[in-house]
């Protein structure tokens, strides 16, 4: 049995940290589905930047939509939304079979946002509206601007996926946001069904921190970090506030592992996926790290509830001179302004597409 089947009969969902236009029209998705046990995908600003710049299977598509008048966010918005609906159909069926739990896509708010509260409310409806598809989540970064505008769209019934998340102070921020926004359309008398995922970033913290450890603490930060958010996701689960929302009919906002490709050469390239092996949550990965774990991934257990050594290994790290706190902060500003950064190139290279595509257009009806 592949190692992607054996985490998906854990309890575990296996999504893809990627979309493109031809992983669509070539049937690499389905087979993905198909063989590997993926049950849903993530996307953010990076990832279609590179989708789009890295080929023309969206040049036609530039066109027409630039023709028809259209450009900047909004043109990105409908190309994007074109690939995430077809891809929501493709897991419609897991979507259904799991009772909305699984089979998910996710479509990132402007990252130009993450400091505006208003702003991300206002997006969240418009993409949730525009989407059209139940299985859609919206993403909106769970920064402090971000936390109030989380709340407000699970109240009014948006999915959300919250991204960006780096602690388990973060975390749990966002896990009582999300609570608030249940227990609000309860006190509406609203259907307390509102999916929902906390998207934990793992793999920046060890590239952050490694230059400051020595060897033998090398690729534990990330680890460490995520076994303490496990166990504060486990408690939450576990909580009498949490439990009378659930006897309600309300879903767990369930965790999610961010940024698992192992960037470290000299690690194993699955490590990442092995050590977050864990019930009711999610593992989204590249494909590069899905290949490699369908190939020759092992399981070593299951994730600790309690949090295994976490708090043991992250007094060394700290001994060691690294402000895990401060860390966590800079992450988090550092993956906004990354996102802000792809989001302005991302921009400037549909522009540039759709004007060196106008031009042929003009030459052809010239000739």
């Amino acid at each position: 049995m592949k190692a992607t089947r054996q985490l998906h009969d854990l309890g575990q969902s296996l999504w893809l940290d990627n979309i493109t236009r031809t992983l669509l029209d070539d049937g690499t998705l389905a087979r993905y589905i198909e063989e590997d046990s993926i049950t849903g995908l993530t996307s953010n600003p990076s990832i279609f930047d590179a989708a789009i710049s890295g080929g023309d299977a969206y040049d036609a598509g530039i066109h027409a939509k630039s023709l028809m008048g259209m450009q900047g966010e909004a043109l990105f918005t409908e190309l994007a939304l074109e690939d995430l609906r077809r891809a929501a159909d493709l897991f419609q069926p897991v979507f259904e079979s799991t009772g909305h739990v699984d089979g998910w896509v996710s479509m990132e708010v402007s990252p130009l946002l993450a400091a505006d509260t208003a702003g991300s409310i206002a997006a969240a409806r418009h993409i949730h509206h525009k989407g059209r598809r139940d299985n859609l989540f919206v993403k909106i970064p769970g920064t402090p601007e971000g936390v109030p505008a989380i709340e407000e769209a699970i109240f009014l019934g948006i999915p959300i996926n919250v991204t960006l998340l780096f602690s388990c102070a973060q975390y749990e921020a966002v896990s009582e946001a999300y609570m608030r926004g249940i227990e609000r359309r309860l006190q509406a008398g609203l259907d307390p069904r509102v999916g929902s995922v906390a998207s934990l970033f793992i793999s920046r913290w060890d590239v952050a921190s490694n230059k400051q450890l020595p060897d033998e603490l090398h690729n534990k930060l990330g680890i460490a970090v995520g076994q303490q958010t496990y166990r504060a996701y486990r408690q939450m689960l576990a909580s009498a506030r949490w439990q009378k929302l659930a006897d309600a009919g309300a879903m767990p906002q369930r965790l999610l592992w961010a940024s698992t490709g192992t960037k470290d050469p000299d690690a194993s390239d699955t490590l990442y996926i092995s050590a977050f092996a864990a019930p009711e949550t999610i593992n989204t990965m590249p494909e590069k790290t899905l290949h490699a774990f369908a190939d020759h991934g092992e399981l070593h257990g299951v994730m600790d509830v309690d949090g295994g050594d976490a708090d043991a290994v992250l007094a060394r790290i700290s001994a060691a001179g690294v402000d895990i706190d401060q860390l966590a902060l800079t992450l988090q500003r550092e993956g906004a302004e990354a996102f802000v950064k792809s989001w302005h190139h991302l921009l400037d290279g549909i522009a540039e597409k759709a004007r060196q595509l106008a031009g042929k257009s003009d030459g052809a009806v010239l000739k």
